[in-house]
């Protein structure tokens, strides 16, 4: 009985080690197959972002077209020597001579065009300029800056810092806008002829006084009758010779 009694134990033993075995395999089977539908999504994922990253189109960079504000200044068709100088590049020569006439070789700018003596467009040329620096060139070759709050008739004279531009025909080296040092020169609209005729006529009651702005000096002169005469001949004297000027510094036109 003992033998028959191992042996159904060890059936049962089987059986159920088989059962375990069968279930493992099972359970084996069904992760794969889960895991193979939740990547399959994930792949076709994927793949769509990567369709649309290489199927999006490309967009260049927009060419600029805006024309530059120095070709306003640039006569269309005109000769290249003439040409201003913001229309234009040259290689200056630093070592040439101050004084001497120099030649320089120039382009033309974007957006810029003119011709030679024959009519021919070209971007290549020389002009010929005297070898200076644009701060030394005569006063009539640019323009600067007015001061109205600087006093003109002064001793010493006065001076004020201005900001002076070189003339768009005019060629030079260096920076074409520079600083300045220059006398006070500016008017108010003060005519010297009608002061001295109100000093003449009038110089009794501080008209003059009063013309030039000089109010003060003006009453001064009401209230003394002229200081007596003697306040009103110095006076014609003075405004005669231009010692006495507008109160607000300016000079006579």
């Amino acid at each position: 009985m003992a033998p028959v009694a191992v042996l159904r134990s060890l059936r049962r033993l089987c059986r159920v080690a088989l059962f375990v075995s069968q279930l493992y395999v099972l359970s084996g089977r069904a992760g794969s197959l889960m895991t193979t539908k939740h990547s399959q999504p994930q792949s076709a994922f994927a793949k769509s972002l990567t369709s649309t990253s290489t199927d999006t189109p490309y967009f260049k960079e927009a060419e600029s077209t805006e024309i530059p504000s120095y070709v306003t200044k640039c006569p269309s068709n005109g000769l290249c020597s003439r040409l201003p100088a913001d229309c234009m590049t040259c290689n200056t020569n630093y070592s040439c001579i101050y004084g001497k006439p120099a030649t320089f070789d120039c382009k033309v700018k974007p957006h810029v065009h003119c011709v030679d003596q024959n009519n021919l467009e070209q971007e290549n040329f020389t002009i010929n300029m005297t070898c200076q620096f644009c701060w030394q060139l005569a006063t009539t070759d640019y323009v600067c800056t007015n001061s109205t709050s600087c006093m003109t008739v002064s001793c010493p004279r006065q001076r004020y810092n201005a900001t002076c531009t070189v003339r768009d025909n005019v060629h030079c080296l260096g920076n074409r806008v520079f600083p300045k040092m220059l006398y006070c020169n500016w008017t108010g609209g003060y005519k010297w002829s009608t002061a001295l005729a109100l000093s003449i006529t009038l110089g009794g009651f501080g008209a003059d006084r009063f013309y030039l702005g000089q109010w003060r000096e003006g009453l001064g002169k009401l209230f003394s009758f002229g200081g007596l005469g003697i306040w009103t001949l110095i006076d014609v004297l003075l405004i005669g010779v231009g010692y006495v000027g507008p109160a607000d510094g300016s000079l006579y036109i």
